[in-house]
């Protein structure tokens, strides 16, 4: 089968939907589990904080584990096949839970397994659709594809979570987790039907595993591009966990609002990452891929300073358009920075390169839910978020002082050897 991206190029191929599909399906379920999963900890098994915080300290910590070895792995292997085996994988492990609460069997045991072999899988799976999606598309698409996966995204954290309670209070946590399981044996089915993919030629086995971590870390730190992207997106990550770790205690502990305020803000948050994405495309051809990086950084950084203004009154909704502001900035940031991560590593390099943007994105993740606990607690609430404020106000200057700064479109080819 020949794939047809090559035919026409202002239209993504038809293997792209099903990609899509596969995509977005396992999301929406993945979306369903973030609320089902705590709330089965809870509701079924008596769990306490410190167990429901385990529960998602596990699926978080695998990043950490195997994020660096997942993508010299994913180098290795056939990506569509690591991405089938993977969904496989969760759709078993996940449905175990309503399996095991139907037969009077769940424990917090499994679930703190779940959420372990859940999270590796996650990934291996991450990494490697990231890594996959260039074969599919072709670079020259990767923006227009990035900007659909993207907003597609955005939808399902909107949809996904709400759908998630009204399905927990209509069957029951447990059950409900058994649709996450579903979604995934769907997309792996949707993967499997992609035939028209180029395939990149993978690492040769014989190679050691970590001299080829190695070369991907190298890749990302040692290059112009990639660098500054690095640093300022764990940055970002780090600012906005701050911020978010901190809120529910804000609403319902200081301020009194209910839980369903605090839905609604971070559902206007919601609509500002997914705003972004939908936007980013053109902003990116109207001022540059590179210029909208510092440009959107530099909006995100003045209105951090109104989310510590948050109140009960008349301040609210002013912190809502910041924050919803703050997450337009990582909607557009998620187009523009991928595609030019995927634009500027060679295809061999691909797996280890988002791997290591996985690892270091999602440990200041990690990084910033312990520091803001901590800091809540000796220094208070809102002192997290002018600490959130003050990370956003600087974060954006390490793009504006990079090469980026100067960057207009994406590299038509990598613009790096392909190291060993």
């Amino acid at each position: 089968m020949i794939n047809d991206r090559t035919t026409d190029p202002d239209r993504l191929p038809g293997d792209f939907r099903l990609l899509f599909a596969a995509v977005g399906g396992s999301d929406l379920g993945t979306q369903i589990s973030f609320v089902a999963l705590p709330l089965t900890a809870v509701l079924a098994l008596g769990a306490g904080p410190a167990q429901v915080g385990a529960v998602g300290a596990l699926s978080t910590i695998a990043f950490l584990l195997v994020g660096l070895p997942a993508g010299a792995w994913v180098d290795r292997l056939p990506r569509r096949a690591v991405m089938i085996t993977t969904d496989v994988v969760r759709a078993v492990v996940y449905a175990s839970i309503p399996a095991a609460w139907l037969l009077g069997a769940l424990t917090m045991p499994q679930l703190y397994a779940v959420a372990l072999l859940g999270g590796i899988a996650t990934v291996f799976s991450e990494v490697a659709a990231q890594s996959f999606l260039p074969e599919v598309v072709g670079r020259a698409q990767l923006v227009r594809a990035n900007a659909r996966l993207m907003g597609m995204r955005g939808v399902n954290q909107i949809v996904g979570r709400s759908v998630g309670g009204l399905l927990v209070s209509v069957l029951t946590a447990p059950v409900t987790i058994a649709f996450d399981a579903i979604s995934y044996a769907c997309a792996a089915v949707a993967i499997g039907r992609i035939r028209g993919a180029r395939v990149t030629a993978p690492v040769p086995r014989a190679s050691r595993v970590w001299p080829d971590v190695a070369a991907g870390v190298r890749h990302v730190l040692g290059n112009r591009l990639l660098r500054p992207m690095a640093i300022e997106g764990a940055l970002t990550n780090f600012a906005t966990t701050l911020t978010l770790t901190i809120l529910p205690v804000l609403f319902v502990r200081e301020l009194g609002i209910s839980e369903w305020g605090l839905g609604l803000f971070l559902a206007i948050g919601g609509c500002g990452a997914l705003a972004g994405a939908i936007g980013a495309r053109a902003l990116g051809e109207r001022f540059g891929h590179g210029r909208m990086l510092w440009i959107t950084g530099a909006v995100a950084s003045c209105a951090g300073c109104f989310v510590p203004l948050l109140g009960s009154g008349s301040w609210l909704w002013p912190a809502a358009v910041a924050w919803a502001l703050i997450t337009a900035k990582a909607g557009i940031g998620n187009v523009l920075a991928v595609s030019l991560r995927q634009a500027v590593t060679p295809d061999r390099l691909m797996g280890r390169m988002n791997a290591t943007f996985r690892f270091l994105l999602t440990g200041a993740l990690a990084v910033g839910s312990v520091l803001a606990g901590v800091l809540g607690e000796l220094v208070g609430v809102r002192a997290v978020l002018w600490v959130s404020a003050g990370v956003f106000a600087v974060s954006w200057l390490v793009v504006f002082c990079s090469p980026l700064r100067f960057l207009r479109e994406l590299p038509a080819e990598p613009r790096v050897p392909a190291p060993r």
